[in-house]
């Protein structure tokens, strides 16, 4: 196997923490461990440090035992752990990719209103869909008459930001939202006369919205959770299942995010004590059986996704529930869960794909 540079794309803050270790979520010793086993060398390094131009760009590589920032080739596959909104960061990538560089999970920020609709034009998919529609003032006051449960949902955002629930009990509805925006602070009103808040009326005209009807989900210990997938391809190209974990919500909380205070499990021993006379292997392959029709049917329309981290609900009934896909899965919650070796193989796939990529480039320059 001959040793080839592999990119990875980071964002400034992870970047500038390289030095002194301080790189958050991101494992770095994971990719390195995972680059050798496949014969690569880890190039960590930011969209502004490429020049398209001379094809060379400027990262940090490990050698002896340090980070050394160097100049040479940019290496012909990159793995993007960054995330990007503006027009020219996008632009840069759309540039690369018709050089011919390949840049796997290259987008990896999509709203959640554009995902449910992929989705949903899979008719076995939809089976595994909550109710959705866009975020209006006419469209809640439907769901509202169809449900008596729902969540509201910025269409962009990650780890339950912006996040409101719209719940009925007894003959009142009551919406619970965090003041900031950033669920931290929770708060919860009593609507009046069933009239929407002013507080939902100006975060739904400031940024879309998606309006859902709540899944019951299952309970552990009275705390609804849910289960993250994490499905990626691998050596051979193909998507694998690299782990899961039970994400569980905080006392009195309905978001289960780890950010939010929710606490990540092995999913198994959740699922045996929350649903007890349920085989936990019929309920885990279901999981799994969605979550690859969701990789399956997304790739279809979203160019190089290879490493998701998808959101899947369970009902007391032991139904799975497509909730959310995440494009740049944090990954962390496997190391909380105290699933080390399943955190660490989440480093591992990327770059086995990464050589199956360098693998193919290779056998096509030979032709």
């Amino acid at each position: 196997m001959w040793i080839s540079d592999v990119g990875i794309l980071l964002n400034a803050a992870v970047h500038r923490g390289i030095p002194g270790g301080k790189t958050g979520a991101e494992s770095l010793a994971n990719f390195d461990e995972a680059a050798r086993m496949f014969g690569l060398n880890a190039c960590y390094m930011r969209l502004q440090d490429i020049d398209i131009d001379h094809r060379e760009c400027t990262a940090f590589v490990l050698r002896g035992g340090k980070y050394v920032q160097t100049r040479l080739p940019l290496p012909k596959v990159i793995h993007n752990r960054a995330i990007y909104f503006d027009a020219r960061s996008k632009n840069r990538i759309e540039r690369l990719l018709n050089e011919g560089y390949i840049i796997f999970n290259g987008y990896n920020r999509y709203g959640k209103d554009e995902i449910h609709h992929l989705l949903a034009a899979d008719p076995l998919l939809a089976q595994h869909l909550p109710y959705t529609t866009a975020a209006a003032p006419s469209s809640i006051q439907d769901m509202m008459r169809r449900y008596r449960d729902l969540i509201l949902k910025p269409c962009t955002g990650s780890v339950g930001r912006g996040i409101m629930r719209l719940y009925a009990s007894g003959p009142h509805w009551y919406l619970t939202y965090a003041r900031t925006g950033r669920s931290r602070g929770w708060t919860t009103v009593r609507l009046h006369d069933h009239r929407l808040p002013g507080i939902l009326l100006r975060r739904i005209s400031q940024v879309p919205f998606l309006v859902q009807e709540r899944i019951a989900l299952a309970e552990y210990k009275q705390r609804p959770y849910d289960l993250r997938v994490s499905i990626q391809r691998g050596i051979n190209g193909s998507w694998s299942l690299t782990g899961m974990y039970a994400k569980v919500a905080a006392s009195r909380m309905f978001v289960s995010n780890v950010a939010q205070g929710g606490k990540a499990f092995p999913a198994e021993p959740i699922l045996a004590k929350s649903l007890p006379g349920m085989p936990v292997n019929s309920v885990v392959d279901s999981v799994q059986h969605l979550a690859f029709r969701v990789a399956q049917q997304l790739e279809q329309h979203l160019p190089f996704i290879a490493d998701l981290g998808l959101d899947i609900g369970v009902t007391a009934s032991g139904k799975p529930y497509f909730i959310e896909c995440n494009g740049r899965d944090q990954r962390y919650g496997f190391q909380k869960a105290g699933m080390h070796q399943q955190w660490k193989n989440t480093y591992r796939e990327p770059m086995a794909y990464a050589r199956y990529l360098v693998n193919r480039q290779h056998a096509s320059a030979a032709l």
